[in-house]
């Protein structure tokens, strides 16, 4: 079984290459990726995009992969884009057409992360702004260090609710919060988020992979690969959906599942009080 301690000799080893995103995946089926731009306080960029988006993609086709954890280096999780210098902002307002931007956000958008097969855990570390918060929350499940800063800040700089946000926080939160949050752009931590259901847990920062690594794990090490795909594919996709419709696709979707060695293998580890044996997803599936 890996522990916080392997992935952090992992990232030890790995310190002297110039990589955007960590890629680090664990024995026990976790792959951590971890925003690795800790001198800008991993603002995002097209080098952190390129990495991250080309990472997931990556964990998502290995069988040997059935959960992916999210997090940053030092003492940022994402602090939202990449502004540079005042030139360097001024020339991007005078350069305002797609390319430019899609440069800097990259080939796919964060709710890309609500169309991998697998379970996407974000431990937020630090500081959790802008598109960085938007990334967390297109996440599955979100774990915080104590102390961590979250913020939508658009409206404090201008711009508008970005990239999905304005989808996926109503959905987490209701609207009244929701609007706070986006309206007013205001600065807020870790203990508050957990109490608006952004976050899961709130723990001491030191802990904080070793305890999304023992949850990541334990989903690993128990949950059907194939369940979960599924099931990531019915809490998305049925949030444009009207009830009746959610229910007949999940009728179908049931009497699929019956038909994988899932279901035989989840029964019987049941009954026979012992860790599940359940096939990794093939790229293909």
């Amino acid at each position: 079984m890996s522990t916080a301690d392997d992935v952090a000799a992992a990232a030890d080893a790995s310190a002297g290459q110039d990589d955007a995103v960590r890629y680090e995946p664990t024995d026990s089926g976790v792959a951590v990726l971890t925003l690795n731009r800790p001198e800008r306080l991993n603002t995002w960029g097209g080098d952190i995009a390129g990495a991250f988006y080309s990472s997931l993609e990556r964990a998502d086709d290995d069988p040997a992969v059935r959960v992916i954890v999210v997090t940053g280096s030092g003492k940022a999780f994402c602090a939202g884009a990449q502004l540079g210098s005042m030139e360097s902002v001024g020339k991007s307002l005078e350069n305002t057409d797609e390319r430019a931007l899609s440069e800097l956000v990259g080939e796919r958008q964060p709710h890309f992360l609500t169309t991998l097969r697998k379970p996407v855990i974000a431990a937020v570390n630090g500081s959790c702004v802008g598109i960085g918060l938007t990334l967390a929350l297109m996440c599955d499940v979100r774990f915080a260090a104590a102390g961590a800063k979250f913020a939508a800040s658009f409206a404090r700089r201008g711009l508008i609710a970005e990239y999905g946000i304005s989808w996926i926080l109503p959905r987490l939160t209701g609207w009244g919060v929701a609007l706070d949050l986006l309206l007013s752009g205001r600065t807020f931590l870790a203990d508050e988020a957990v109490e608006l259901g952004l976050v899961k847990e709130v723990v001491a920062p030191d802990q904080l992979m070793t305890r999304v690594l023992d949850y990541a794990e334990d989903i690993a090490r128990n949950c059907s690969p194939a369940s979960m795909a599924v099931i990531k594919r019915q809490a998305y996709g049925d949030a444009s959906r009207d009830v009746d419709d959610a229910t007949a696709r999940a009728e179908a979707l049931l009497h699929a599942s019956l038909l994988r060695p899932d279901v035989i293998e989840g029964i019987t580890s049941f009954f026979e009080k012992r860790a599940p044996n359940f096939p990794g997803l093939a790229s293909s599936e």
